[in-house]
C-alpha cells in the first residue's frame, strides 16, 4: 500500500501498540520511529505528529531509555504549547509527562517548578475535580516526597497534597477507581 494509505497508517499504530502490551520494546519502537518518520514526510496535522511522538517517549522510557524520553517529553511540551497555548488539554497532559519524565531523573527543581506553573492553568480550565488535574497534584506531591534533599515543610506539603487528593478522587471516581487506589498507595509511600 502507499505511504499516503490512512489503513497502513492505522495499523502502523495499531502494530506499535501490540508490539508494546507483548513486551516487545525495541520492535515497537522500530515501528513507532518508522510511523513517526512516514507522518512526517506526509506533512501529517500536528495532533497525530504528538500522538506518536508521546508514543514513541513511553516506548524509549519503557526500554529504560529515560533521557531519550525526557527531551522527547520536553520537545512534546514545547510544541503543544506553542501549537495550542498554554491552556489547552494536551499541553497540561504533555506537562505533567515531563515533570514525571524530570521526576524520573532526580532533576526534582525542574519538575517542582513546571508542575506550580501549570496546575493552578489546570485547576482553572480543566476544574479541581478533573482527573489531569488530580493527577498533576499527585505528580507534584511525589516529586517532593521522593527528592532526597526534601525539607520537613515539602513532605508535610507532600502529605497534605495527597490526604486532599485522595478525597477528592475518592469522591469523583470512588473507592474501587484505579486512580484512587493508585493515590491511596502514593499516600501511605510518602507517610
Amino acid at each position: 500500500r502507499p505511504e499516503t494509505d490512512e489503513i497502513l497508517l492505522f495499523a502502523m499504530g495499531v502494530l506499535g501498540s501490540a508490539l508494546s502490551a507483548a513486551k516487545q520494546y525495541e520492535d515497537a519502537l522500530s515501528v513507532r520511529e518508522a510511523e513517526l518518520a512516514m507522518l512526517r514526510r506526509l506533512g501529517a496535522p500536528d495532533y497525530q505528529i504528538v500522538v506518536v511522538q508521546s508514543n514513541l517517549a513511553n516506548t524509549y522510557e519503557l526500554l529504560g531509555r529515560e533521557e531519550e524520553s525526557m527531551h522527547m517529553r520536553e520537545d512534546l511540551y514545547s510544541r503543544t504549547s506553542d501549537i495550542w497555548g498554554e491552556e489547552d488539554r494536551e499541553t497540561l497532559l504533555e506537562a505533567n509527562n515531563y515533570a514525571m519524565s524530570l521526576g524520573d531523573l532526580r532533576r526534582f527543581e525542574e519538575a517542582k517548578a513546571l508542575l506550580r506553573k501549570s496546575m493552578p492553568v489546570a485547576r482553572r480550565v480543566l476544574g479541581q475535580d478533573d482527573h489531569l488535574t488530580l493527577r498533576m497534584r499527585w505528580t507534584y506531591a511525589e516529586v517532593l516526597y521522593t527528592d532526597d534533599g526534601a525539607t520537613l515543610d515539602d513532605l508535610r506539603e507532600a502529605v497534605a497534597t495527597l490526604e486532599d487528593v485522595e478525597r477528592t478522587a475518592r469522591r469523583v471516581f470512588g473507592g474501587a477507581h484505579p486512580a484512587t487506589l493508585q493515590i491511596e498507595k502514593g499516600f501511605r509511600d510518602a507517610r
